[in-house]
């Protein structure tokens, strides 16, 4: 039953060109910032990402973008990276932009088997160019519905607070984010955890994502746990 891999290196060791790869986290919270380090080392390409936001121009798939090893993102935000709008306008890069709630909903639906979701954001918009929209009524009233596959991701990548050696696992505060579901979602899960603990350890009631998702986990040596914008209030 143990997932442990004794380091990042092994944790990625399969992840090859080409790959589709879930990252969690919101933002530069909660990311698995030791598994985003370790990709850029090893240099592998054409990656396509799927993840709530691009980073920011010098942490977070900001790295990745900056050594030019992601074809296409696939996001909900992107407004803090300079690089990515740069490869974006330029054509360097491919770009799915996707409604937050449909994103997230997308990454459920392929950790609970389902191959599609109906849903009215992005209806009447770009983001239903080309796309089934059906009409549906619910709660008494008719409306359409466009219909979004479920991602199919090779490797789904996140990063918690706890964990144990069975892969189960604890987010904290805002890291509970994108992590759980995308958690649910890769055909190979890899978790990068601040603090490796042993079975038993972990309180049953407090566990976010059950070991029987993760199939791989390591601690993570240093966590740099960077702030976007900071604001402070004046003295």
């Amino acid at each position: 039953m143990s997932k442990i891999v004794k380091n990042v290196e092994e944790a990625i060791r399969d992840v090859n060109d080409g790959a589709t790869i879930m990252f969690g986290g919101f933002g530069l919270c909660g990311i698995p910032e030791n598994s985003i380090a370790a990709l850029v080392r090893k240099g592998v390409k054409g990656l396509t990402c799927i993840s709530n936001n691009a980073g920011v121009d010098n942490f977070g798939l900001g790295l990745l973008l900056q050594k030019h090893q992601i074809k296409k993102m696939i996001a909900s935000y992107v407004g803090e990276n300079a690089e990515f709008e740069r490869q974006m306008l330029s054509g360097e890069m491919e770009v799915e932009l996707v409604p937050q709630g449909t994103l997230a909903t997308r990454c459920m639906a392929a950790g609970y088997g389902m191959p599609a979701i109906f849903t009215p954001a992005g209806v009447g918009t770009e983001v239903a160019q080309g796309k089934e929209v059906r009409k549906f009524t619910f709660n008494g009233v008719e409306k359409e519905y466009l219909m979004e596959y479920a991602f199919d991701a090779d490797f789904a990548i996140v990063k918690a607070w706890k964990g144990d050696t069975e892969g189960n696992l604890i987010y904290r505060a805002t890291a509970r984010n994108f992590n759980p579901v995308m958690a649910m979602a890769g055909k190979i899960t890899i978790a990068e955890v601040e603090h490796l603990v042993q079975p038993g350890e972990l309180d049953p009631d407090h566990i976010h994502t059950p070991g029987i998702y993760v199939h791989r986990i390591f601690q993570g040596e240093k966590f740099e746990k960077r702030i976007e914008q900071r604001t402070v209030r004046k003295k």
